[in-house]
């Protein structure tokens, strides 16, 4: 090849590689500037306990992960939890300690955070099997013979709602305590009390309803699940609630975020609180459709 033609091919290749360098550079600065944007992509930081089913576990199995994964998504964030068991001093030991920015399933009125908009509303009911008693309110009188199951809250076995109303009405000697938290080395402790009544153990239990509807179902006997009545027992007892999810009581920014998420995801939300066999209330207290 001629000395003309390999000056000719210098001329040509220097400005490629320049430009070629240009580029490369150019590519460079938009990875750094990529690349803390993704490092600074937006987090969901959720409490929750790994072993309380049908609520939530550690494989994200329970209705209020699914309900949280929706959020998440909705709001174009990555989910991640802090898993907690709810004994004494969860909020204060997880949301208050600043271990995650959002906690579901709270009752709506509750004080220590600040609560979403509700979305959904449940009652205890009645759990009895199929051929067993129908019984459908703490006014019934063959209450007064029946073996009758009680949620005991709380490491001290506190009275729950339904232990007051029964015991308003002089509803006390047959009564059989199941604590909610039950034994936490073995799965599902809440359950036992449903598989109580399956098992004849007991004839009949009082149950918060997400907990009684999820366990019913997989009982190898049918169980009848009926709210009870009435819904608000007295001025100071009430036995349906409205839940919501909790924030720190300034953060005004994520309450506004999730709020516009469950609105905006409510006929899916719906669909997975029916998935799971949660018994809801309209606003009037009337079983929801």
């Amino acid at each position: 090849m001629c000395s003309g033609c390999l000056d000719g091919l210098n001329l040509t290749v220097r400005p490629a590689r320049k430009a070629f360098q240009r580029v490369a550079i150019g590519m460079a600065g938009l990875a750094l500037l990529l690349f803390p944007a993704v490092a600074n992509a937006r987090e969901l930081r959720v409490c929750a306990d790994p072993n309380n089913m049908p609520f939530s576990n550690a494989a994200g199995q329970g209705f209020e992960n699914r309900i949280a994964e929706i959020v998440a998504t909705d709001l174009g964030a990555k989910l991640t939890y802090t898993w907690w068991a709810q004994r004494r001093g969860f909020i204060r030991n997880t949301l208050k300690a600043g271990l995650c920015d959002l906690v579901p399933g709270t009752p709506a009125n509750l004080e220590m955070l600040r609560t979403t908009t509700p979305y959904y509303r449940s009652s205890y009911v009645f759990v009895t099997r199929q051929d067993g008693p129908d019984v459908t309110s703490f006014n019934d009188p063959r209450l007064q013979e029946l073996r009758i199951g009680v949620q005991l809250i709380g490491d001290d076995g506190a009275n729950s709602p339904p232990v007051q109303a029964l015991g308003r009405r002089g509803i006390v000697g047959h009564l059989i305590g199941y604590p909610v938290y039950g034994d936490y080395s073995a799965p599902n402790p809440p359950a036992r009390i449903v598989e109580a009544v399956a098992n004849g153990e007991i004839d009949l239990a009082v149950v918060w309803g997400p907990l009684a509807g999820y366990f019913a179902q997989r009982q190898k006997v049918p169980l009848r699940i009926t709210p009870v009545t009435p819904r608000i027992d007295g001025p100071q007892l009430p036995l349906m609630y409205d839940i919501s999810m909790g924030v720190r009581r300034e953060d005004d920014a994520l309450r506004g975020d999730v709020n516009s998420a469950l609105a905006r995801h409510k006929a899916e939300i719906d669909a997975v609180l029916a998935r799971y066999g949660v018994p809801r209330l309209d606003m009037a207290g009337r079983p929801a459709r």
